[in-house]
């Protein structure tokens, strides 16, 4: 199986659910996991932590999900492209859920052949218009939710988390 690495980014999570997210992504990789939490500014009485990782392909799916279970945290989790497989990225907020989507070598979203065909048929048929379909394709509203919490952690400090899975 490859080998992968990618990031675990947790936005904002209340202090009392920061030892289950621990808990939670142990659980998913098999391995002691340990945060380092600072403050979340943009959010009073919330914490933020950021993490790298290592593992194999799908650990990221694995991780994304037992954060999702956490339904009151902010997250993003990456996993990095290989030379045989597509990147991943998961956004989650507890207003919108969970959004993911293939990323490509250098972390740009990829959007399918079929889901833009699927997007201009629908809008031809009457549909969604195609420049709201794009924007749901690429997690926008993820993003524009997210903002705030990713500027409001720049010059943060990440530590690496190897062996993961």
């Amino acid at each position: 199986m490859d080998i992968t690495r990618g990031v675990i980014l947790i936005h904002s999570a209340p202090a009392a659910l920061c030892p289950h997210l621990e808990w939670a992504v142990s659980a998913a990789t098999g391995s002691v996991i340990r945060f380092d939490w600072t403050p979340q500014p943009a959010e009073p009485r919330t914490m933020r932590a950021e993490h790298l990782w290592s593992g194999d392909v799908g650990s990221g799916a694995a991780i994304a999900s037992a954060l999702a279970g956490c339904q009151r945290a902010r997250f993003e989790v990456t996993e990095d492209a290989t030379r045989t497989t597509e990147g991943q990225r998961w956004a989650y907020t507890p207003r919108l859920g969970v959004f993911s989507a293939a990323t490509g070598p250098t972390g740009d979203i990829m959007v399918h052949e079929n889901r833009l065909k699927r997007a201009i048929t629908a809008e031809a048929l009457g549909g969604k218009p195609l420049a709201e379909a794009l924007q749901e394709l690429l997690g926008t509203r993820w993003d524009d939710e997210l903002e705030v919490f990713r500027h409001a952690c720049e010059g943060t400090p990440v530590r690496w988390l190897h062996a993961v899975g």
